[in-house]
Parts: structure tokens; sequence; C-alpha cells
């Protein structure tokens, strides 16, 4: 295995890897150079960037790079998905130098998904041993990945808007006066877990609120009890 460069490129942030002989991690670095802060038709430069600082290596890229807003649609491969099906499909954007690797989609029960950049962590996490070949697998945050593995494939997966619902409620809701407090893995937060086994979650957030105004809950504890809900409903 020869040396190149890493970029796992997503929309805000930017992780790059020397990989060495052997796959070891030889040198990482973070910014926030992610989609957002690229101009149109910057991506070839950002790449001539990371080559000065890592060497003149081939370089293999995956996330939002590889979308429709990036530097080149690296279209998506259907699940089940393999290491060796991404290999197959990679989007050469510098022929022989640079390529993006394809996102994953699944269709199923009338919906759609998609993904980019998780598909090579999950696939990755098998491969290393990290994880076993059949297993389900969850990637928590702004849009958590629940990945089921089969055989070493991604055989379906779903996303869902959890972290992201959380930050619009607080912006945006009626609950955003009540959810300026810490969510800490307390009794609120417990609380919040448990009561989502209800399967009301629409109503249980207006309730929120509701609880503060009659004194059933403490206004401090607002934000830890709907973190709880949240995540609750989605596990």
């Amino acid at each position: 295995m020869a040396e190149f460069i890493a970029v796992d490129w997503g929309t805000t942030n930017r992780r790059a890897y020397h990989m060495g002989q052997g796959g070891a991690v030889l040198r990482t670095e973070r910014d926030d150079r992610g989609l957002t802060a690229i101009a149109p038709g910057g991506f070839a430069a950002e790449a001539r960037a990371l080559r000065a600082r890592f060497g003149d290596l081939p370089m293999l890229c995956a996330g939002m790079v590889g979308s429709v807003r990036g530097w080149a649609d690296a279209g998506y491969r259907a699940c089940p998905v393999s290491i060796d099906d991404l290999a197959g499909a990679l989007c050469w954007v510098e022929p022989g130098r640079t390529a993006i690797v394809a996102g994953a989609s699944h269709v199923g029960g009338g919906r759609g998904d998609v993904m980019r950049g998780e598909e090579v962590q999950f696939l990755g996490a098998v491969a290393a041993g990290l994880a076993p070949a059949d297993s389900l697998l969850c990637q928590p945050g702004t849009h958590c990945k629940w990945a089921r593995m089969a055989d070493g494939r991604i055989a379906s997966f779903r996303t869902t808007m959890t972290g992201e619902i959380f930050a619009l409620l607080r912006k945006h809701s009626l609950l955003a006066d009540f959810l300026n407090g810490e969510v800490e893995r307390g009794a609120a937060f417990q609380e919040g877990l448990a009561a989502s086994a209800d399967g009301a979650l629409l109503g249980d957030l207006f309730g929120e609120r509701a609880s503060v105004l009659l004194g059933l809950r403490a206004a401090e504890d607002v934000a830890a009890h709907t973190s709880g809900l949240l995540i609750g409903s989605d596990v």
C-alpha cells in the first residue's frame, strides 16, 4: 500500500490524513475548510495547498466534496454496498492524482436515504475489526446515521435529524427561552429518555414548556429533558 493523502471533506469541517505504508497514519490535520468555505472552482487550489503541506501524493477524498455542491458529483452506490463497490466507482477529478469516493443510497418502504462520508467510516470500522461484520452501527451527530451491516457490507441505513431538530428548537421554537440550560446526563436527561417510550414526541415537546409554567419541571432542566426525549425517540 503506497502513501497517499486521505481527506474527509465535510460540509463545514475537513480532516486530512497522511497515510503511510501498511495503512499507518503519519500525520493529521483538521480545519474549517469544508464545502461551505470553498468558493466555486476552488477545490483544485485547496488540493494543491494540502499537497504543499503533506507532500506530492495521490489524494483520496470522501464526504460532501463529492456532492452536487462540491468538487464533482461522485454519485451514489445503492445498498448493499461493500468497500470493493466504492473502490470500483471512484470519481477521478484529477486523473491518476485525485479521486472522490461515491456516497451510498438506500430505498425501502417508499422512502429514500443517502449518505456521504459515513459509508467509508462504517465499512472501515468493519474492515479494521472495530465492529462485527453483522451489526447495527450508529454514528451520532447533527444527522444520526444508523447502518445495518451484513457480511461486512452496508445492507441498509436510515438517517435521523435528531441533532438538527434540537438546534432548531433551541433557536426558533416556542421552547427557545427554556432550552438555554446545560445538557448533562443527569436525572432530567434520564427522565426524558424514559418519557420517549410513549411515542408521542410532538405532544411531549409542547409539554416541556407547559411543565415549567405549571411548576412540574425546573426551567434549567428543560434542555436536558428535551435532549433525552429526542435521543430516546431516535433510538
